[in-house]
């Protein structure tokens, strides 16, 4: 049998919850996705994932998003598209 380490993190239970759900619906455990990430670490030599901060106008918007202010939803691409002209 392989060696194996623990790893123990602590994570608020909705965002726990919403990520499993996700990870669900794309076959992966949460072990797995843990193991995913470490691996990519270790074969990029990096975190394999850009990480930046937004600029002030977008930190803005997503602040706005946040709390549902100025969101348009559209039932399709085409009206989507339609509200551009």
């Amino acid at each position: 049998m392989s060696q194996t380490a623990v790893i123990h993190a602590r994570i608020d239970p909705a965002t726990k919850a919403a990520t499993e759900r996700i990870l669900e619906t794309i076959g992966l455990t949460p072990t797995e996705a843990i193991r995913l990430l470490y691996r990519q670490i270790v074969m990029r030599g990096e975190f394999p994932i850009e990480l930046r901060t937004p600029n002030a106008t977008t930190a803005k918007v997503l602040t706005e998003v946040d709390r549902g202010e100025d969101v348009e939803t559209f039932d399709t691409a085409e009206d989507l598209y339609a509200s551009w002209d």
